[in-house]
């Protein structure tokens, strides 16, 4: 008590400036625990954490959930498309000079003609689904999604015969570069006695690894002459895969790409295409984050509860500083500065902490993977081989403010009651 009248000795020889070191030192005091005062401290040490995991959680799950939705949309749009014509009712005949006019309108980058169908696909020591998409071979090479993620054999003399599939296939049929592939689809040709399966078999050229399970999985590239003799496209193919300059401007060139392709083809966007599940991304999204700003509310609260008891505990030396000379508005800085410190401690170690898990995210994750001998991010249930995140400095920013929001208002009511303190009363009881 001595040393507090001894500090209190400033404002009452003269006025203080606000948040001036006194307010400083008394608050800090106050913050540290005594032995009588050590369960104060215990709630202000799980404030701090409570905090400090709300900002770091929030931060390391919204990082991942964009980084999710970046490499989802990266790779869907690198293989698809942007666009896509098709024919209504029959094959788009005509494709190479559809293919030009298209070519011409302002925005489009590339257009691909490609042939596409379902098939079964063998090897000695497996079988399984798979999708065949039949390419040029300069298309398949401008594909840099797969052109950059060839693991074995080239795509040199790819028109010449041969088919390009997923690592995730290779390892499921067993196959290796020159090994035989065989396809299966079931429109084959009609015969007196039903439809007969059309069977070929190719050999392996390359192998890709695009890092989306699915895709490794089910793709099969074959060269579009080959492609379209197997599918019996004849002279037409099933599709024009359109790219554009910017994928989010489809539906503004989408009317002129329809003109040119003609009234017997459709345009179909990617936006169309996977509406459904960017939207239901884009709901878990909000909805985590609702969710998970919960923690910060709690650990807000918990600063509250922490300075009314530490009020409570202080009574006899709030109303000594009053006579002494100290101000309303002084004792309620002391306490707003011994809230707020612990509000702003912990979004700032939150912040170190959440952007350092987020930059080795990866790396912790293959480590909790092997120390408790579980796969954490299965790739056949995420579609991704590896867990992505991507620090959004705006949402960052808004955690950051919103903890340190939240910490300040937290203390305004305790810190009101402590200043609204009648020092007469307060020394009487006590």
């Amino acid at each position: 008590m001595t040393d507090i009248a001894h500090s209190a000795a400033e404002p009452a020889q003269g006025r203080a400036r606000p948040f001036g070191a006194f307010e400083w030192l008394l608050a800090m005091r106050y913050l540290r625990a005594r032995r009588r005062e050590g369960f104060i401290s215990v709630i202000a040490g799980f404030s701090f954490a409570g905090i400090m995991l709300g900002v770091a959680t929030l931060i390391i799950v919204m990082s991942v959930m964009n980084g999710f939705r970046t490499e989802l949309l990266s790779k869907i749009l690198g293989l698809n498309g942007h666009m896509f014509v098709r024919g209504i009712g029959m094959h788009v005949m005509d494709y190479d000079t559809k293919a030009a006019r298209i070519g011409e309108i302002p925005g489009v980058v590339s257009v691909m003609p490609l042939v596409e169908g379902q098939v079964m696909v063998s090897s000695p020591q497996n079988a399984g689904g798979a999708i065949v998409r039949g390419m040029r071979e300069r298309d398949l090479k401008n594909l840099t999604v797969v052109s950059d993620s060839i693991v074995a054999g080239s795509l040199d003399g790819f028109d010449e015969g041969g088919v390009v599939i997923g690592s995730r296939m290779a390892q499921s049929l067993g196959l290796l570069v020159g090994d035989n592939i065989t396809l299966l689809s079931p429109r084959g040709a009609i015969t007196p006695f039903g439809t007969a399966p059309r069977v070929g078999a190719y050999p392996v050229v390359a192998v890709f690894e695009v890092g989306m399970s699915e895709y490794d999985a089910s793709f099969v590239f074959m060269p579009l002459d080959e492609a379209r003799n197997y599918f019996r496209t004849f002279e037409g193919v099933s599709a024009l895969e359109i790219r554009i300059d910017n994928p989010d401007r489809v539906n503004a060139v989408a009317p002129a790409i329809r003109a040119a392709a003609g009234d017997c083809c459709d345009v179909q966007t990617w936006q169309q295409t996977n509406q459904s599940f960017f939207s239901a991304l884009q709901v878990e999204r909000n909805v985590m984050f609702l969710i998970l700003t919960l923690i910060l509310i709690v650990a807000a609260l918990n600063i509250v509860s922490g300075l009314i008891m530490l009020v409570k505990d202080k009574g006899r030396d709030i109303a000594v500083l009053r006579t002494m000379g100290a101000t309303k508005g002084a004792v309620m800085r002391v306490f707003f500065i011994s809230g707020a410190s612990i509000g702003v401690v912990g979004t700032l170690a939150g912040f170190v902490l959440g952007t350092v898990f987020c930059l080795n995210i990866e790396t912790l994750r293959q480590w909790l993977s092997k120390l408790s001998g579980t796969e954490l991010f299965s790739p056949e249930v995420y579609f991704l081989s590896r867990m992505p995140a991507e620090i959004d400095v705006g949402e960052v920013t808004s955690v950051v403010l919103m903890a340190l929001a939240l910490s300040f208002a937290a203390t305004l009511y305790p810190a009101w009651r402590a200043a609204s303190l009648d020092p007469v009363e307060a020394l009487r009881y006590e």
